[in-house]
């Protein structure tokens, strides 16, 4: 089964249909122990190399989150658009093909560089500080090549030294809604406002929620009255939920705000401890930003967005957020997001550097997907649902597991295996009657060396395919594994991730 021919470049959708179509009707034993007298799996999955522990793994019909459509998305600095080459054009067929695959969903235009870019209408585009009309209009193309949304961010820094004002952001606010249509999300003002009051920050030492609130508001009531009905979202804070993007949202209620924005990182990017081995352990603090998010998400009756997260601030922690470990990374924060209530999640990227980024682009041309790009793709692959509660029981390994009930009645499981010494072999059972299961495995490999390495940054693989500049991606036929009614068994390799399709 080819999921890829030709020079087509497939859809998430296209993937999708290629990876359900390898469950057949009958399996025989691949790697369960349990008698069958059914033939044997046409695919059955190989038997790891080393130690193996066994593992259980029960899931349940209770739902506990969901994922719904644009959940994976991706944000981007704003000064990206003004690039002479225009990276987000719609001619770049290998970036369309790289979003396309991940399905249709969010693309943020934010980042530091929002508060370092003003409006200018007569610009002739292509110019460092200033976003021209021809720079709007490239976006716009590469959006309806896509068919992915937008969130877009408008200076409001800048109005602490007059660089810009209301006046100004409503005229580029009328002109992005005019090009972009309904390609346009929601619009947002500012970008980490609660930290603009730092030494050396806009408005220095002169800084409160309440003034926020009142420039904020100015801004807004301009955007609205040249452009009324648009949709405005906020207050994209770095990180201060209980002090600031809380009490700022119970402030505007959903009268004045259709989706709250918050951003995440793991830690700081140039600290000694922001190692590969640190990002793939359980992250208790942000258990925490997404408890407090969704009780006051619920209060105030609409959204939140992790607008912009990735592993560690400052670009990334060097040989660390471009290895392997961000996409083992990246599949369980996305998880742990849904479980959490978020609508969703958008990587912060660009460039080449040895940081962060899921795309990584030198000039106006794709370079290659990075790891965390590959367990994004791993998680869009599980597709929307019901989130169901699972047990997994793995004695002290570091593993973790997740359901979605699919639209198609049956399951889509998700284990993640991030020890690096121990394969699984996990007994599974789930609420139903199985008629077949298929697994693709998450995983990485460098010649000459027998197992995966946590800090490799090239060698990672969804069921032996790398994602190509385009987005072409050609798996191997998924394993087929035999079941027995509502149970069956599979491996989960050391430093590895899986995703099971039960039906």
């Amino acid at each position: 089964m080819n999921i890829h021919t030709g020079n087509s470049v497939p859809t998430r959708r296209h993937v999708m249909q290629g990876l359900a179509a390898l469950a057949t009707a009958s399996f025989l034993p691949g790697c369960s122990s349990s008698k069958s007298t059914a033939a044997s799996p046409s695919n059955p999955q190989p038997t790891p190399a080393g130690a193996i522990t066994q593992a259980s793994l029960t899931v349940a019909e209770q739902q506990i989150g969901a994922i719904g459509p644009a959940f994976a998305g991706l944000s981007y600095e704003k000064g990206s658009l003004n690039q002479q080459f225009h990276f987000f054009r719609g001619s770049n067929t290998d970036l369309i093909g790289l979003f396309k695959l991940l399905g249709n969903s969010v693309f943020r235009i934010g980042g530091n560089s929002v508060d370092q870019n003003i409006w200018a209408p007569n610009g002739s585009g292509g110019t460092t500080g200033q976003i021209a009309p021809s720079d709007v209009d490239s976006l716009a193309a590469f959006l309806e090549a896509t068919g992915w949304k937008c969130l877009y961010g408008i200076n409001l820094g800048g109005s602490a030294t007059g660089a810009t004002t209301p006046e100004l952001a409503a005229a580029e606010v009328a002109y992005v809604a005019q090009k972009l249509g309904p390609s346009l999300l929601g619009i947002e003002i500012g970008n980490e406002p609660d930290a603009y009051g730092n030494a050396g920050g806009y408005y220095a030492g002169n800084w409160s929620l309440s003034r926020f609130l009142t420039v904020w508001g100015e801004y807004r009531a301009a955007i609205l009255k040249t452009t009324p009905g648009i949709l405005i979202t906020g207050p994209a804070d770095s990180g201060n939920i209980s002090g600031w993007t809380i009490p700022f949202s119970q402030a505007v209620t959903a009268r004045e705000i259709s989706l709250i924005t918050q951003h995440y990182y793991r830690a700081n990017g140039q600290s000694a401890s922001s190692t590969a081995e640190f990002l793939i352990t359980p992250d208790h603090n942000l258990i925490g930003d997404l408890s407090q998010l969704q009780t006051g998400a619920q209060q105030i009756g609409i959204p939140y967005r992790m607008a912009e997260c990735n592993s560690f601030y400052g670009g990334g922690a060097i040989g660390v957020s471009d290895s392997y470990a961000s996409a083992l990374w990246a599949v369980d924060f996305l998880f742990d997001c849904a479980t959490g209530a978020a609508s969703g999640v958008n990587f912060h990227g660009g460039g080449d550097g040895n940081g962060y980024t899921p795309i990584a682009n030198q000039a106006g041309s794709v370079v290659g997907a990075r790891p965390d790009f590959y367990g994004i793709l791993l998680f869009t692959l599980a597709g929307e649902g019901a989130l169901c509660e699972v047990g997994l029981s793995a004695g002290s390994l570091n593993v973790t597991a997740y359901a979605v009930r699919a639209a198609s009645g049956g399951f889509n499981i998700v284990v993640v295996n991030k020890g690096s010494t121990q394969n699984l072999q996990l007994q599974l059972s789930v609420p139903q009657s199985i008629t077949s299961a298929a697994l693709i495995e998450l995983t990485q490999s460098t010649s000459g060396s027998g197992e995966p390495d946590l800090t490799a940054t090239t060698g990672i693989t969804i069921q032996g395919a790398t994602v190509g500049l385009d987005g072409a991606f050609s798996p191997s036929p998924g394993y087929t594994l035999d079941t027995n009614g509502n149970q069956f068994s599979c491996y989960v390799s050391a430093l590895s991730a899986v995703l099971i399709q039960v039906k």
